[in-house]
């Protein structure tokens, strides 16, 4: 199995192998390696230099591979979410895994010859480690492409700034993540709005990401909440009412809060018993750097305002359902009972 930062620097400087399973989470990075492979193939033409397969023709893979490329020196197959590396597939049937042992038995007998010939990417959300799996890893690139860690968002958004000489110091670039999220293409896009904002040889700084950037509903209820804990309720009310003038769904709102005091009530518990809290939290390794966060914000609350807080959401969930109360009209009532 190659490291991503490998796999991407042998793209960046223009080697191209003939097989790669790219697989995982963070399928904006995925798709980023596929083009880099893409452009390095060179001109594609559907159907003749370029086969696209997926759950609907994988049968039809060993034909495809078979088929020359008219005009062509290669052959570019980008077989993606075939289901063909998982036991059972998409269907529980045994055609998949059929399908996979033949194709295994083939590229094993034939590849040397083929390779001259095709270029082959696998794409899967996941996999299993069986005899495709393996011989792949043998014969040519295997690389699990998860969520990024904070360390590793920070090095790459902070590179991007550099290859536009702008600057933007550790906490600047922490800030933007917290308010931002951790999803790469949301990242990438709302960094290059403030590198345009600043221009060569600026400065990001933190009201530039306050005045321009796209928070997500998480960031903003984590404001939410901390104007909650400081008993400012007339900031708490301002914030939520900007999510509701943002046309944000007030169902969404309420199911986010309730996560979220959720979540502040089991960190709580687990700062309490001294146990991790990213576990407690099942946090994915993208999001362990909130893990401060929540730890400030529950020294806000006890963990019976908490329980009665999401008592109270709770409540206001299923009235809404009954008719028996206005969504909008029961959040703006919990919070002032809190700060009251």
């Amino acid at each position: 199995m190659v490291a991503l930062d490998k796999l991407e620097k042998d793209l960046q400087q223009g080697n191209l192998k003939s097989l790669y399973l790219l697989y995982g989470e963070e399928h904006y990075l995925i798709d980023t390696c596929l083009k880099k492979i893409r452009k390095l193939f060179g001109e594609c033409i559907k159907g003749i230099n370029y086969i696209a397969i997926d759950e609907t023709n994988y049968k039809e893979m060993i034909q495809d591979i078979e088929t020359p490329a008219f005009g062509y020196p290669k052959k570019l197959i980008v077989a993606r979410n075939t289901g063909i590396f998982k036991k059972e597939g998409k269907r529980k049937n045994s055609d998949i895994s059929e399908f996979r042992e033949k194709l295994y038995k083939y590229l094993e007998e034939n590849w040397k010859t083929l390779s001259a010939d095709v270029v082959l990417v696998f794409i899967e959300e996941d996999v299993d480690k069986q005899n495709l799996y393996k011989w792949i890893d043998s014969s040519g690139e295997v690389c699990q492409i998860n969520f990024q860690k904070a360390i590793q968002l920070e090095a790459r958004l902070v590179n991007i700034c550099n290859m536009y000489q702008v600057k933007i110091d550790k906490q600047t670039i922490q800030y933007f993540l917290e308010c931002c999220g951790t999803n790469m293409e949301d990242l990438i896009n709302e960094i290059r709005k403030l590198i345009e904002y600043v221009g060569t040889g600026g400065t990001i700084k933190k009201e530039m990401i306050d005045l321009l950037s796209i928070k997500k509903l998480e960031s903003v209820i984590f404001d939410l909440t901390d104007s909650l804990g400081r008993r400012n309720l007339k900031q708490a009310l301002v914030v939520y009412r900007n999510l509701i003038y943002q046309k944000e769904p007030v169902q969404k709102i309420l199911i986010t809060l309730y996560n979220h005091f959720k979540k502040l009530y089991l960190t709580l518990v687990a700062v309490n018993l001294k146990k991790d809290v990213a576990t407690s939290l099942n946090l994915k390794p993208n999001q362990v750097f909130l893990v401060n966060k929540y730890k400030m914000q529950a020294k806000y609350f006890t963990g019976k305002e908490l329980k009665g807080i999401l008592s109270e959401l709770n409540n206001l969930d299923y009235k809404s359902k009954q008719g028996l109360i206005d969504i909008q009209i029961g959040l703006e009532t919990v919070l002032c009972e809190y700060c009251s």
